[in-house]
């Protein structure tokens, strides 16, 4: 039997046998021949359904063991990062290059936040989302690290959690360039990695204090 996480898998309920996969889409871009391979290869396997999942990747569930190696060989695409104690898919709005009401470009910071940190292993898994304006569509407010647009520019918040104890992401800096954020975001991430007792962020956030996290970062 697979492990979660072993050569991709998200073991399934009640069968010890039958796996799900979810490839990474980054920030949940998909093109037509990806779909239509994800859809090939759902059939040439028989598996029972595809999901969408709530972080914007497309799980092929009901594979059985023996399979599952050739249905990554078949797709030939990247696991997501589903499991275990990492940054999992980062999720992201439409931003201006889609949407009237977008400040910032919240794909491109997005899919450069995926190329930096998706599946990096930290103390505690990690979310990240970015929104091209304070509507946060990416879910900002619960997300450890996020980024949305203002006319300003970026602002970041830290701490979201929407698990078993949910706690609202706090405003950690605002008005900061494409750069800034990218550079601010980085300085986080390595405090999370040094000061962290194997919490998620939020938690962090409460047992040291949010000043004297800013005081650390910011000055």
């Amino acid at each position: 039997m697979l492990k979660d996480g072993e050569k991709g898998v998200i073991r399934q309920r009640g069968k010890e046998d039958i796996y799900a996969i979810a490839p990474h889409l980054p920030c949940g871009v998909v093109k037509p021949v990806q779909l239509r391979k994800l859809a090939d290869v759902a059939e040439k396997y028989d598996v029972s359904e595809l999901k969408i999942t709530s972080a914007a990747r497309i799980a092929i569930i009901g594979i059985s063991e023996d399979d599952v190696d050739g249905v990554w060989k078949d797709l030939d695409m990247d696991p997501g990062f589903a499991t275990g104690l990492c940054v999992r898919s980062i999720k992201a709005c439409p931003g201006i290059k889609y949407c009237r009401l977008a400040k910032q470009d919240s794909m491109e910071m997005g899919m450069k936040l995926d190329q930096t940190y998706h599946g990096m292993v930290l103390p505690s898994k990690m979310k990240m989302g970015v929104s091209g304006c304070k509507i946060q569509c990416a879910e900002n407010c619960i997300k450890d690290i996020s980024l949305y647009g203002t006319q300003n520019g970026w602002t970041l918040q830290i701490g979201g959690n929407g698990s078993a104890r949910p706690r609202l992401a706090d405003i950690f800096v605002e008005d900061l360039s494409f750069d800034a954020a990218e550079e601010m975001v980085a300085k986080v991430v390595d405090y999370y990695r040094e000061n962290s007792k194997r919490e998620r962020m939020g938690r962090m956030v409460d047992r040291l204090g949010l000043d004297t996290i800013k005081q650390a970062l910011i000055g």
